[in-house]
């Protein structure tokens, strides 16, 4: 288990004082109630560090506090576990200390709840939950991610090594992503590099020995600090500069994501200048891009144009002061600190206001993002669904276009003309048939850029199609296709099912009676009589069975009177398929020259008396085979998630000592067995190689491959 150093925990007139600088008008008093209320209340409590537990809501607290919060906020934190955790009650914080801050408490302790249903309750729903907790009062969320921050800072005394790496993954798929969308890049960071170090723990080593062998760096980072402050005095500007190496999971990621090692890097380094108004960010920008050379390609206004969350920065890339790659975000102090703490930000710059009624966490369009969830949750068909168009939402970069009147729309980068229409309104979406991009007609599938202006023109006759789902990459556009293909093919399918059913009833002389379905259906798998229907139209219910409800059974008992019996429904069991949109039972074969793996984009084509072959779409194979074979749009059941499936890796290594003994470890400890290996190279200095890996989806292919990549004998890592 790692060595960790503690800190002396913060004492209570530390705490207050702190306040008391930055907020005068603090309640002292009911700070202090808080403080020794929660002493009490936790009592002999041991966390499993073996430290009293009232050192966490204390922590928690802290951590607010050097956010400049008000005390609802701190004495929120110090009372958060007194409901869950001791005998506390609503009705009781009430009485001592308010109705605002009991809801606060009572929310974070619902949040709370729902964490520890976990291992037991799917992840999905437990977010679904979460997100329509905390979308009332998103200070309920600014708490909890502070509880969380604590946690993971103490995650190492959590003794089983399963629930360490749920809490983690919990951590990094949805608290990281929901502190970035309230702006609190302080709180990602920590999460982030947290998460990484107990998911990915040879991974996390491996980027740390590589940094910690970079001691350069730091004077290296001085030195350029230095110079840039130079050339920004001695254009009259009067700055601060910071320059920082950026954090392991960010590094874990570019390599990850840009297909290279360590040593490819050119990027490590970025750095802030904090200017006075807004005005001197474009001064600075200017004097900047005047003395280096500027990387084409690389400039974001966001200042403009702010992120959803509130941010706002200038951002560009330079070839700086010894011919290194940095990147340069440039901003007024006041940015600055909404870019660290977000809503807290916002807060602290309207707390002058006297009207606490005037912070609306719900207005403005940095919060936008919390009702297009609320969009999202309400199409989405089950708690997977929104889960996953919730992570569509949440964990990608930006672009902003305009629409003909100059309002800007926030859209994830690769996002198409069909995204712009639905994020304008869902029945924009549509019935969307056509485009004009800075005046130029399109295809509703046209990938957008920044700075597009996008003008939709719609069609009462118009209707979304499956194939629509390919060209759009939001949670939200998703959602809405999803919902209207679902509701069209529901009732196809139920008009199906009534025309099969009424059929088989003539031959057997029998009459169709909604109200036999529906004193059968209590013992069954169906809700009510449609849904019955329904399933005779799509095949996963015998019309057969449902035929039997209407022959009248009878068994003579002893005293030969007649009565009668409900026949027993018996449910047909279809084999579940890895692949949407074939037939079950239909052969499938996976292509040998591209080995499609779960999370590719794949393609069937159809051999006659053979069943389906399974390519990627980016498979070079395609365009040698027949158009008359013909080719399906296909996608993954992902629900079916137990096959394995062969992914082939091409792997160039230094050839020295134990190298390849590092290769099949590094492998093995992504939870993955090598099937196959091949030599196919061998040289004094290099080896290269073939292997088939079993693996589970496309996230485990690419996780293996960033974990080789770690490695310093590795020199490239290329899917095959």
């Amino acid at each position: 288990m790692k060595a960790i150093t503690r800190k002396p925990v913060v004492r209570q007139f530390e705490l207050v004082e702190k306040l008391k600088r930055y907020n005068p008008n603090t309640d002292e008093d009911l700070v202090n109630k808080a403080y020794v209320f929660c002493m009490k209340v936790h009592g002999q409590q041991l966390r499993e560090s073996g430290d009293p537990y009232f050192y966490h809501p204390l922590e928690v607290a802290n951590i607010l506090a050097d956010m400049r919060l008000d005390h609802y906020y701190i004495i929120t934190a110090l009372l958060h576990d007194t409901i869950e955790d001791t005998l506390t009650t609503y009705a009781e914080l009430e009485s001592l200390f308010g109705s605002e801050i009991a809801k606060l408490v009572d929310g974070v302790t619902k949040l709370s709840q729902l964490e520890l249903q976990s291992s037991s309750t799917p992840q999905a729903e437990n977010f679904r939950k979460l997100f329509l907790a905390m979308s009332n009062d998103l200070r309920v969320l600014l708490v909890k991610l502070a509880d969380r921050v604590h946690n993971m800072r103490t995650l190492y005394f959590i003794k089983d090594p399963e629930r360490r790496k749920r809490i983690a993954q919990e951590t990094l798929e949805i608290y990281a992503p929901l502190a970035s969308r309230i702006g609190i890049t302080k709180f990602k960071d920590e999460l982030q590099n947290y998460a990484f170090e107990h998911l990915h723990p040879d991974d996390h080593t491996n980027v740390m020995e590589q940094l910690a062998n970079m001691p350069q760096t730091q004077q290296l980072i001085e030195n350029i600090n230095t110079d840039i402050t130079k050339v920004l005095e001695n254009g009259a500007l009067k700055v601060q500069v910071f320059g920082r190496e950026k954090t392991p999971y960010s590094i874990w990621k570019k390599i990850q994501k840009r297909n290279i090692t360590f040593e490819q890097l050119s990027d490590l380094m970025a750095f802030r200048i904090i200017v006075t108004n807004l005005q001197e960010c474009y001064q600075a920008l200017g004097l900047i891009h005047s003395s280096y050379i500027m990387v084409p390609g690389r400039f974001k206004d966001y200042i403009s144009t702010p992120k959803a969350n509130g941010y706002q920065s200038l951002h560009t890339t330079l070839i700086g002061p010894y011919n290194q790659k940095i990147e340069i975000q440039i901003r007024t102090q006041e940015m600055h600190e909404v870019c660290e703490f977000g809503v807290a930000a916002h807060w602290h710059y309207k707390q002058k206001i006297k009207d606490r009624e005037a912070v609306n966490f719900h207005e403005g369009t940095q919060y936008s993002w919390v009702r297009n969830l609320l969009e999202i949750l309400e199409h989405a068909d089950n708690p997977d669904e929104f889960l996953e168009h919730t992570k569509l939402e949440m964990f990608q970069d930006q672009v902003f276009c305009f629409t003909p009147k100059g309002e800007v729309i926030a859209l994830p980068k690769s996002a198409s003309v069909l995204d712009f229409a639905y994020a304008i309104h869902g029945e924009v979406g549509n019935r969307a048939v056509s485009a004009k991009v800075n005046g130029k007609q399109v295809p509703l599938r046209t990938e957008i850029y920044n700075g597009d202006q996008i003008e939709i023109a719609t069609s009462r006759q118009q209707q979304p199609s499956p194939s629509w789902e390919k060209y759009v990459i939001t949670g939200k556009a998703k959602a809405q296709i999803r919902k209207f293909i679902r509701t069209k093919q529901r009732d196809q399918f139920l008009e199906l099912g009534r025309t099969l059913l009424v059929k088989a009833l003539q031959k057997e002389g029998y009459g169709f009676d909604e109200k036999v379905l529906t004193q059968n259906i209590k013992e069954g798998q169906h809700n009510n009589a449609e849904d019955i229907l329904i399933s005779i139209g799509e095949g996963t219910f015998s019309v057969k069975e449902v035929v039997k409800y209407f022959k009248p059974q009878t068994i003579p008992t002893v005293d030969e009177e007649v009565i009668k019996v409900k026949p027993q429904k018996i449910a047909e069991n279809f084999a579940k398929i890895p692949i949407k949109g074939l037939i079950p039972g239909m052969a499938i074969h996976y292509a040998g020259c591209c080995h499609p793996v779960l999370g590719d984009n794949i393609i069937g084509v159809v051999n006659t008396g053979k069943g389906v072959t399974i390519h990627t779409n980016d498979c070079h194979q395609l365009a040698l085979i027949p158009s008359e074979n013909g080719f399906l749009d296909l996608t993954w059941n992902e629900a079916n998630n137990e096959d394995l499936f062969v992914g082939r890796l091409k792997i160039i290594f230094i050839n020295k000592q134990g190298a390849l003994a590092s290769i099949t470890s590094a492998i093995s400890k992504c939870g993955a067995d090598i099937n196959n290996l091949k030599i196919i190279n061998r040289s004094i200095d290099f080896w290269e190689i073939i292997t088939d890996i079993g693996v589970h989806d496309k996230d485990q292919l690419q996780n293996i491959q960033a974990s080789l990549r770690t490695l310093n004998l590795v020199s490239q890592v290329d899917r095959q």
